[in-house]
């Protein structure tokens, strides 16, 4: 059955966009960005909730709702946006489809205000569930089939990301990570939970390793307590809150 808030469609896993709502901590009057906004079911979500500036972007417009504030906005190249002026930036579902992931996260980093919101959302591929299809099938949970190259769209997963490489994009790039949290945890996950002693025991050994040899031992650490957390084990989507932290160079 298709999802919809108030008969807008709902491109994401259930309960995200209300997990994403209550991320926001900045005020009413704040500016807000959604990218991709999709149909638009978020953008009307935070209008309901007395956010009163709220901008829509995205490749092309698909919105199902009237919203004066859309511009055209491609996550692969500059955003039109300038520098400095967004309270929030939320990414829902989006990264996943782009292939200048880094590109993007530099420019969310510009155009965020100093200590700016960037929560974004995406398939879990850290779980415990998404690493057993890996390991059976070489192929991630939500994207476990080979894509169509004889028609590519954007609707395509073509860039999933683990925990520790979204954690590397923003903490290179300006934006330290507050929250990781999940929308929900289906019943079927907590199968895999016969997997953690041994995935913590690799996983402590590798990263004992690495961290004596590459001096990144308390990195490592903190990579790792996420990583055996609840919400990254056993989420469907991950959903990370990252806090601009530095003043852009001028």
């Amino acid at each position: 059955m298709r999802r919809n808030y108030k008969g807008i469609s709902i491109n994401t896993s259930k309960n995200t966009h209300e997990t994403v709502l209550n991320l926001i901590s900045k005020t009413k009057d704040s500016k807000i960005v959604d990218i991709p906004c999709g149909s638009g079911a978020f953008i009307s979500r935070l209008i309901d909730n007395g956010y009163k500036n709220v901008s829509a972007v995205d490749i092309e417009n698909v919105m199902e709702i009237d919203h004066k504030d859309f511009v055209v906005g491609d996550m692969n190249d500059i955003l039109p946006i300038e520098d400095d002026s967004i309270d929030v930036l939320v990414c829902i579902d989006g990264i996943e489809h782009i292939n200048k992931q880094f590109d993007f996260v530099k420019e969310v980093n510009r155009i965020l205000k100093v200590d700016g919101e960037f929560i974004i959302s995406t398939p879990n591929i850290s779980s415990l569930r998404s690493r057993w299809r890996w390991f059976i099938s070489g192929h991630h949970h939500k994207c476990n089939s080979p894509l169509d190259e004889n028609n590519p769209n954007p609707l395509h997963h073509i860039g999933m990301i683990s925990f520790p490489e979204i954690r590397y994009m923003l903490h290179t790039n300006g934006l330290q990570i507050q929250k990781v949290t999940t929308n929900r945890i289906k019943f079927v996950s907590w199968i895999y939970t016969l997997f953690i002693p041994l995935s913590y025991l690799i996983t402590s050994s590798i990263y004992n390793r690495s961290g004596r040899k590459e001096g990144t031992s308390k990195i490592n650490k903190e990579i790792k307590e996420i990583m055996f957390s609840k919400a990254v084990l056993f989420g469907e989507t991950l959903i990370v809150k990252g806090i601009k932290t530095t003043a852009n160079n001028t």
